[in-house]
């Protein structure tokens, strides 16, 4: 039977998208999350529990200061696009409070592109990292109250201009939550486990018992284990960083006695329309109508983890005292218990966060003009042995760090450490990445858990992120050293920057691509952008938030102080940008990129997150 050409070209385009995801790409829509175990021991309300998680990521109080989210640092496509105050491990005359311009990436510059080996002509060992919190020892909780007592510690110069503190910058890049959950380990390190043990994130290397269980009436310590959790692993670490959320010395029981008395997001405003909290959200004011989360806690979570007016020590041991805890070192056990409902109920939340509908997904669900010709070209040139792309990038998750690749998926290397590579970022010195130890003391490298003899084997190992919405996360890399996309092909194309020492895995190495096939990798990965992520839909939907955005400066040397807490004499004062709330319909205008952000494109109100909004909190 004759075929029509369109009819020819409709069987060839549906043969190539065939062909395409037997390489080892595919839809998302195909992918299972993974389930965490044991899930029923711990939760009576899975949607409360959504609800609750929700919450506490976007809430502002549950930061020592009063002040610092998880959303601080995950606000923008699931990560962080600042500019001002975002440098750590400084170096090279970059100074504390500094901002980054166009003309600073990429770190690492060499006089011809396509060589690594060729002469230098600038390097910053520096790092794109995020502003967390002042350095601060804590010295008490104040019940009711989101700010937390305590005083300003003299930080290091990397931290301060002229003896006056800045906000620290974290040490590396910060990875973006959407889609986290289908890694079997999360940070670029791994140290965030599959197993969850209520109150760090290290698994089994954790060996402490971190809850009390009243399921017989009398409070009775147990160990946690909840497998396929890496989340809710990842989420109790940066609670308690002094770099992150936490003043010194802060602790599960304390996060407890001050966020359990809290009235959710008191101080933003949620759209009445926000896909999960919009139902509770005050209509024309700010935070949610329920009294405190202790209301929100005891709807998610069985009683056993709650329901009794027994008090505990810090360690959890009974006090033979009943009632309102009297003293700050009196708990209730749901205060003791505080890191595994903050853990599981921001896993929880997390896992909903899952952008499956991007044009390439809907091309490998069928749709054949989903993708343009050019961007077609960049999906077979990064799948092809011309690229290796997919040596670390592979399966629908785009990472042989998922559980599917954990299973085989891919062609990269094997092993207890799959999906964790070295590709010449930086050198091996600066950043050990898995070659690192836990807070424990143990590897955080598995293979090295197995066999000592590894340890030289994964010393500047990283885990590989997947790449959906990579258009919005930048800066890129774990030293966010690359502001475009365009840099990032450069990099992989030239074979990496710092080759030497066996720094490279065995797919780095010098691509032969034209300008073309450069072209067309950039437009394969902006088509991994789901449009749901780009304007904000739901679920990626969110409260009003407020971010700092470096600090104030009277002139180039000197910060202005601080001076609304007269306890705190070190800090300098903040300078705070708006991220308005959106409903589950989500915004007008689409997610800033880095790039445009550096360039001061959007700033006009044609782009989402470009930093000009003012803080109506501060």
């Amino acid at each position: 039977m004759n075929q029509s050409p369109m009819s020819a070209w409709l069987i060839v385009a549906i043969l190539s998208v065939g062909t395409l995801a037997a390489q080892g790409l595919g839809s998302l829509k195909r992918i299972a999350a993974p389930q965490p175990s044991n899930l029923s021991q711990y939760v009576r309300d899975q949607q409360a529990l959504i609800l609750l998680g929700k919450a506490l990521f976007w809430d502002m109080q549950a930061g020592s200061d009063g002040r610092t989210a998880c959303a601080s640092c995950h606000f923008h496509a699931g990560a962080d696009h600042r500019t001002q105050n975002q440098l750590s491990n400084l170096t090279g005359g970059v100074t504390a409070n500094g901002v980054l311009a166009e003309s600073d990436f990429p770190f690492h510059v060499l006089s011809n592109p396509a060589n690594n080996r060729s002469p230098v002509v600038r390097d910053s060992a520096a790092v794109a990292g995020s502003a967390g919190v002042f350095r601060r020892m804590l010295t008490e909780i104040i019940p009711g109250s989101p700010f937390e007592m305590g005083y300003d510690l003299t930080d290091a110069p990397a931290f301060s201009v002229g003896g006056i503190n800045t906000r620290q910058v974290t040490a590396r890049n910060t990875p973006s939550v959407i889609n986290a959950v289908f890694n079997v380990r999360n940070f670029w390190d791994g140290r965030a486990s599959d197993v969850f043990t209520g109150a760090t994130p290290f698994g089994n290397s954790d060996t402490g018992l971190h809850a009390l269980s009243v399921a017989t009436s009398k409070p009775v310590m147990e160990g946690v284990r909840v497998a396929n959790a890496s989340l809710a692993s990842q989420a109790v670490g940066p609670a308690l960083s002094a770099t992150e959320m936490s003043y010194e010395g802060r602790s599960w029981p304390q996060v407890g006695k001050k966020m359990l008395l809290l009235r959710p997001l008191a101080m933003q405003r949620v759209a009445p329309d926000d896909s999960v909290l919009g139902p509770m959200a005050v209509a024309d004011g700010s935070g949610l109508r329920v009294a405190s989360y202790r209301t929100l806690v005891r709807a998610a979570f069985v009683p056993a983890y709650w329901d009794t007016d027994q008090l505990v020590d810090a360690s959890g041991t009974l006090l033979g005292r009943t009632g309102t805890p009297a003293q700050a070192t009196d708990f209730a056990v749901e205060e003791y218990n505080f890191g595994l409902f903050w853990g599981l109920a921001i896993q929880a939340y997390e896992a909903t966060l899952v952008s499956d509908d991007s044009r390439v997904d809907q091309f490998f669900d069928g749709d054949t003009g989903a993708l343009t010709a050019q961007e077609q070209q960049g999906l077979r040139l990064f799948q092809s042995r011309a690229a290796e792309c997919t040596t670390c990038h592979a399966g629908a998750e785009l990472t042989l760090a998922s559980f599917s690749g954990q299973n085989g998926g891919g062609r990269g290397r094997g092993g207890a450490d799959r999906g964790f590579f070295r590709t010449g970022v930086r050198p091996i010195s600066d950043d050990i990445g898995l070659g690192g130890m836990d807070s424990f003391g143990n590897p955080l490298s598995r293979a090295v858990t197995l066999n000592a003899a590894a340890t030289a084997g994964v010393q500047g190992l990283f885990k590989t992120p997947g790449l959906r919405n990579v258009e919005f996360t930048g800066p890129f890399q774990h030293n966010g050293g690359q502001s475009t996309l365009e840099q990032v092909v450069d990099f992989y194309a030239r074979g990496g920057d710092f080759p030497d020492g066996g720094n490279l895995g065995p797919d780095i190495q010098n691509r032969n691509f034209s300008s073309a096939d450069r072209a067309a990798l950039v437009a394969f990965m902006k088509a991994l952008s789901d449009d749901r992520v780009r304007y904000e839909r739901a679920p990626f939907d969110h409260p009003e938030l407020c971010v700092p955005v470096g600090q104030q400066q009277a002139n180039a040397t000197l910060l202005l102080l601080d001076n609304s807490d007269p306890q705190f004499q070190l800090s300098a004062a903040d300078r705070w940008a708006g991220i308005p709330a959106v409903g589950s319909n989500g915004g007008s205008a689409p997610l800033q990129t880095f790039d445009e952000l550096l360039r001061g494109a959007g700033a006009d109100g044609s782009r989402a997150h470009s930093l000009q909004d003012r803080c109506s909190i501060f």
